[in-house]
């Protein structure tokens, strides 16, 4: 037996255990990942012919959770070390002084899990749960002697001879009082399913201290190849949304998936899902999980997965990303940079490809990603050039089109929309009734998304279908200035609304009285305000809607009002102006209460 002091200016336990306190499950990941590299290595010796080996070797990993004695074991058949391996690799810490160190990581808090790796210190992760770690390990090399090391996290250990009697490393942790929860199955297995649930060497995971199993009852908690490492050519759909399934739990299959298999310019693998949106909030919702060589890093590293892709669910595994040892954070550089314009590309590629091989499936898809793809173009400038030609649009008949097939035919380049097809069914009818049709567009997005297609279309122009009647109005042979200030005047004296616009035009139907227009650039203002917060209160002390009441002179009832005595203009007056109030938007309380008191009283007049 010798003793000695682990090579490292200051004691370095307390440092780990105080920086990664909060990610302190991330010790299960490197010491079961270590096992997977030892393995690793020895089937790359063998391959060369640089170990002998026993033929057809169950390579393995297991866990056991001795709860009764307070140890979790982490234990391999892989390479194994010799003494002075341990010594090389244990016993000596590239480790600059703690001074140092807390110095050059103090603005790096949101971070802990990095600082293990910049130093090689991925078994030292054992100290954040463990009051005391022991190594038992026999090299492949033929004749070396087992060995054994203890280390109470103080920078003290013990080396001596071990008993190990088999090829590979075992590491027992006595949990500390303050880590309990690594003794419970639950807690264990958690942090395996999360971690380790695709490494390419089979785990077992055993409890109660049972070290020994008969693996032909016990299966491995892993799938050492995922799907992602197969050629998509041997995948089959049902592959893909089970997959989908298991690893995010979502039952609502997804709509369509793209299988990444790169091998130049770089190592890329992974599968990418658009999932079903139900509604616009769920855009929030999306998971991208990255691996480095079947490890699991992170969900959502933004380094590597550009942020509007953040919508998708999926997978990219890319061994050749500059992590860390402790594989946990993502140094920013241009190389991820590359990989990252890599993943944007291959999304433009596969939508397009679905645009122009298989559109009606295209046009399927189209109400649960438009609010991706409107997202990324607004994102990505690269993205949105090379998907630019396949947006699409839902019209007002049912029918998907591109912004040039809608203007096609037209004499301007006004683009009319739709937000909301039941408050602005009016309108639609109106225009249904002279052959036009409007694009519907529904979500908060849509606000963003057409004042940046007006930027980058020369021209186009979208208004709100309420906002302009000039292409649905038909000539009035009854047309007389006179007789229309006459109503002009009646209608602003009688509503006596502050800024209210008020014209008269002629409407192809003369069932409508009135209707509203709202200014786009108004309501517009108004829209984007809200989006970022701003309150109700505070949007009309900046500015005032600019409301335009348009009164429909081929309707009779507007053509009689002339006729009527005071008090029946008046209640008309108001009942015309609701009227269109309702067909653009709901009345509020009080104006709501007015309109039923008032219907009653007209209704009595007719009986």
């Amino acid at each position: 037996m010798s003793k000695g002091n682990i090579s490292v200016s200051e004691n370095i336990f307390p440092i780990i255990k105080k920086w990664l306190y909060s990610d302190k499950d991330i010790f299960l990941r490197e010491l079961v990942s270590n096992g997977c590299d030892a393995i690793t290595k020895l089937k790359k010796l063998s391959s060369l012919g640089e170990a002998e080996i026993e033929d057809n070797p169950q390579y393995k990993i297991e866990i056991t959770c001795d709860k009764d004695n307070k140890k979790l074991i982490i234990s391999d058949n892989g390479i194994g070390m010799t003494a002075e391996e341990i010594d090389k690799y244990i016993n000596q810490i590239a480790f600059s002084g703690a001074a140092d160190f807390l110095e050059k990581y103090k603005d790096n808090s949101d971070d802990n899990a990095q600082i293990i790796g910049h130093f090689g210190l991925g078994f030292y992760s054992a100290f954040m749960v463990a009051e005391k770690v022991q190594i038992d390990t026999l090299s492949y090399i033929d004749g070396a002697a087992p060995v054994k090391w203890e280390c109470d996290g103080s920078m003290e250990y013990e080396i001596s001879e071990g008993s190990r009697t088999t090829r590979g490393t075992t590491i027992t942790l006595f949990i500390a009082e303050d880590s309990k929860e690594f003794l419970e199955e639950y807690t264990v297995r958690s942090v395996l399913n999360k971690y380790c649930s695709f490494l390419p060497v089979e785990i077992y995971f055993y409890t109660n201290g049972k070290e020994e199993s008969d693996d032909a009852e016990n299966k491995p908690i892993n799938d050492t190849v995922p799907l992602w490492m197969k050629n998509p050519k041997d995948c089959t759909d049902e592959d893909y949304k089970a997959f989908y399934t298991k690893v995010f739990m979502d039952f609502t299959p997804p709509l369509f998936w793209i299988h990444l298999n790169v091998d130049y310019p770089f190592n890329l693998k992974g599968i990418l899902y658009f999932p079903k949106l139900t509604h616009e909030l769920n855009g929030a919702e999306g998971q991208i999980k990255l691996y480095n060589n079947q490890v699991f890093v992170a969900d959502n590293v933004k380094e590597v997965i550009p942020e509007f892709l953040m919508l998708l669910k999926g997978v990219i595994d890319c061994p050749d990303l500059p992590l860390n040892v402790s594989r946990s954070f993502l140094q920013n550089d241009g190389y991820v940079k590359k990989i990252s314009a890599h993943i944007t590309k291959k999304i433009a590629d596969k939508l397009t490809e679905l645009y122009k091989k298989e559109r009606d499936n295209y046009n399927t898809y189209w109400d649960d990603i438009h609010i991706f793809i409107k997202y990324g173009c607004m994102r990505d400038e690269k993205f949105y050039e090379k998907v630019k030609d396949i947006l699409i649009y839902k019209n007002t008949n049912g029918n998907y089109v591109g912004l040039h097939e809608y203007l096609e035919g037209k004499n301007d380049k006004n683009v009319y929309y739709v937000s909301d097809e039941k408050q602005q069914a009016q309108y639609i009818n109106m225009f249904k009734e002279h052959n036009l049709d409007a694009l519907i567009l529904p979500t908060m997005i849509d606000t963003h998304f057409i004042s940046f297609i007006e930027m980058k279309e020369d021209g186009v122009r979208f208004k709100r279908i309420d906002s302009n009647l000039s292409d649905i109005l038909t000539d009035d042979k009854n047309n007389n200035e006179e007789k229309n200030k006459a109503l002009c005047d009646l209608f602003k004296k009688t509503l006596n609304i502050e800024d209210l616009k008020i014209e008269v035009q002629g409407l192809k139907n003369a069932e409508i009285p009135a209707v509203i227009l709202l200014s786009e650039e108004s309501r517009r203002m108004r829209e984007m305000y809200k989006a970022y917060g701003q309150s109700m209160a505070s949007m009309t002390a900046m500015f005032k809607d600019e409301f335009t009441l348009v009164l429909n002179s081929s309707n009779p009832l507007i053509q009689k009002l002339d006729g009527l005595n005071d008090e029946d203009k008046k209640l008309a007056c108001e009942h015309i102006y609701d009227l269109a109030m309702i067909s653009h938007k709901p009345l509020d309380g009080e104006h709501m209460t007015k309109f039923i008191e008032r219907s009653n009283l007209l209704l009595n007049k007719l009986f």
